[in-house]
């Protein structure tokens, strides 16, 4: 599945209403939010159409998928957006995981735990909240909403140690952009090492840069700490690869469409996260060129100071 898909979901209390784009989106909050009661709507809908009192509004079959013979129910759903409520015990699972890699559906997941077998993006994790009544039937109008808002970059950072998640050309790239600066660059080995990389720097001041399009398992738990310290950042592009894209190094005018709308070119069952999209295009649009890159290790003309400068300028200022 590609492009952004609006949900309406209403009864005559309640009207729901909120747009996806990506194949995982993850809801979260505490008890009597309306999660709950949002997967009950769209089940009910699904079971008895009209004839429930519900009206539901999308360009996208909408379904629930819960219970022990989930997996078997998922074979035969297909273009569709599922959602699942919490208490389904199967979406913490690597098999659940599995079956989300090559799927064509979108996924919304109410969950109040992080779920580190699936790649989703920062992005993409909301909140519910009521704003407003609607009409003369005192409706409750119910919103999504960013739990994670754009980061505060303060008036200015100076980083002694930045830790990135692998040690992959995006690490070499930072290693050779600060060496000058007396700035220590680290790997953390993979995103879910992060929270504990940063234990390891309580005094020095810090900067985590991680890729945002999977990022959001991790979100919770780093957040907590880095909100306890004045000397601890977190920036998050969606991958060191979408940094390289937006700086315009790569001129092609695909590239340009993309970064409008990727939504509409990010096939859901070929890239379980757009990350691997990035990658792929910024592999695939340099394969013949003089900026020919590999994930693995960085390509010497990425350090070419014109190349850096381009790159670094995609970064807030005020932080690198």
């Amino acid at each position: 599945m590609k492009g952004k898909h609006s949900v309406t979901v209403a009864n005559n209390v309640l009207r729901y209403r909120f747009e996806i784009q990506r194949n995982i989106t993850i809801i979260k909050g505490d008890s009597a939010t309306g999660k709950t009661t949002l997967v009950d709507m769209i089940r009910e809908y699904y079971e008895n159409g009209e004839q429930s009192g519900i009206l539901l509004q999308c360009d996208k079959q909408c379904v629930v998928l819960e219970g022990r013979q989930w997996k078997l129910l998922l074979d035969n759903i297909h273009d569709s957006i599922v959602f699942i409520d919490e208490g389904n015990m199967f979406i913490s699972s690597n098999e659940f995981a599995d079956a989300v890699k090559h799927s064509d559906n979108y996924y919304v997941i109410v969950t109040r735990e992080s779920l580190p077998s699936l790649p989703y993006s920062v992005d993409e994790i909301y909140g519910i909240r009521s704003s407003g009544k609607y009409g003369t039937l005192q409706q409750t109008y119910q919103e999504f909403y960013h739990i994670y808002g754009n980061a505060d970059y303060r008036e200015s950072f100076s980083p002694d140690v930045i830790i990135v998640e692998d040690s992959n050309s995006g690490c070499e790239f930072f290693e050779y952009v600060t060496e000058e600066q007396n700035c220590q660059v680290v790997s953390a080995g993979g995103k879910s090492n992060i929270f504990k990389k940063l234990a390891g720097y309580a005094d020095e001041n810090v900067l985590v840069i991680a890729d945002g399009a999977a990022f959001g398992p991790e979100m919770d738990r780093v957040v907590k700490r880095i909100s306890m310290k004045d000397n601890q950042l977190l920036y998050l592009p969606e991958s060191f690869e979408w940094l390289v894209l937006q700086s315009g190094v790569v001129k092609d005018t695909e590239i340009s469409k993309v970064l409008e709308e990727p939504s509409e070119y990010i096939d859901s069952e070929k890239y379980m996260s757009w990350e691997r999209y990035f990658t792929a295009l910024l592999v695939d649009k340099t394969q013949d060129t003089y900026l020919r890159y590999e994930k693995a290790r960085l390509n010497s003309a990425y350090k070419n100071k014109k190349i850096v400068e381009k790159i670094i300028g995609v970064i807030p200022k005020k932080i690198l």
